[in-house]
């Protein structure tokens, strides 16, 4: 019998945040006389990991996709039972005077890319590529016509909780290495996403030469937040079929609460990244609250695999592997009939 469940979630707008700020997801597993612990606030660094690498049994997460797909491809057995879709801010940003006001002014000029190189999971080096190549896809251009300038740092990307460093804050917040090498004038642009991108192109008065977060076409910006997969471990879904069913119904009724309840639904979202609520609204959108369902489209299915697609084109994961039979429909479909009786 199952005594426990780990979980993790990424600071980002997913309906498993706002779930468990709710206090549902607790209590839905409390019903079960099951306990849920967090993997990222463990004090032994193996299961801090598993954040990224999905290695414990009965585990769920829900956030950025790349670990999940980088896990899946090494063989880790985990399964997508849930997908969010939200579209966020997504943009190269440069200051004013460099010279760079549009995409087509990045050709021949440098860009900065965040490197981890003791990393198994570099996901910002693999966020920040995926946004530059969709940039100059848009221009016509490739990464052939740029410089792109590798901005290495050795800074563990899930570091202890209350590190000193990080000045009384959960975590560091990304970009400071690409601002630092703006500043310093040996780079011209850098990528930006979602709400804390945003605040940071605010602060210094940034130029947005590309923006594309909510364009039309999906393999233009798909990346590592778009979408967001809520994924379980094989062993979990097999021996517990009816908690991952009851798990996903819970996170399912997010959609209808953010809805009726747009302004709290903000709330948790920017109190997840650690950002004023005005950034959530201006980076995600005015119908944030309308895009935090839990589903499993055809379409999310597209873009998963254009993704995966291209983190292998680029080295980032070990092996392809058949997105649709990553997919396992079940439990969204046991949580449906759920609901229409």
């Amino acid at each position: 019998m199952t005594q426990s469940v780990w979980y993790t979630r990424c600071p980002a707008p997913t309906p498993l945040s706002i779930a468990y700020q709710l206090g549902w997801v607790e209590q839905q597993f409390t019903q079960a006389n099951v306990g849920v612990r967090s993997i990222r606030d463990s004090k032994d660094p193996a299961v801090r990991e598993s954040h990224f690498t999905h290695a414990l049994d009965f585990s769920f997460r829900q956030g950025g996709n790349i670990p999940p797909i980088w896990a899946r491809s090494g063989g880790r057995q985990t399964r997508v039972v849930g997908i969010t879709t939200t579209d966020e801010f997504q943009a190269i940003i440069a200051l004013p005077g460099s010279g760079i006001a549009k995409g087509s002014d990045l050709k021949g000029r440098r860009i900065g890319v965040p490197r981890k190189p003791g990393e198994r999971i570099d996901f910002q080096r693999a966020t920040a590529l995926k946004g530059i190549v969709s940039a100059l896809t848009l221009e016509g251009l490739t990464h052939a016509d740029v410089d792109l300038v590798f901005l290495d740092s050795s800074e563990a990307s899930l570091a202890e909780t209350g590190n000193a460093a990080f000045l009384g804050l959960k975590r560091r917040y990304p970009y400071g290495e690409e601002l630092l090498a703006l500043a310093r004038g040996s780079i011209d642009a850098f990528f930006v996403k979602g709400a804390e991108g945003l605040v940071l192109a605010n602060q210094i008065g940034a130029i947005v030469v590309s923006e594309f977060g909510f364009h039309p076409d999906p393999r233009i910006r798909v990346n590592n937040g778009t979408p967001r997969p809520l994924t379980v471990d094989a062993t979990f879904l097999e021996q517990r079929p009816d908690l991952v069913a009851d798990l996903v119904a819970t996170i399912s009724r997010v959609a209808a609460w953010a809805e009726a309840n747009p302004h709290d639904a903000v709330r948790l979202i920017a109190n997840e990244i650690g950002v004023g609520e005005d950034a959530v609204w201006a980076a995600n959108g005015p119908d944030i609250h309308r895009h935090l369902a839990l589903t499993l489209e055809p379409e999310q299915t597209l873009a998963f695999t254009h993704f995966k697609q291209f983190l292998l084109e680029w080295d980032f994961i070990p092996a392809d592997f058949d997105v649709p039979g990553w997919i396992d429909t079940g439990p969204l479909e046991a949580a449906q009939r759920r609901d229409a009786a």
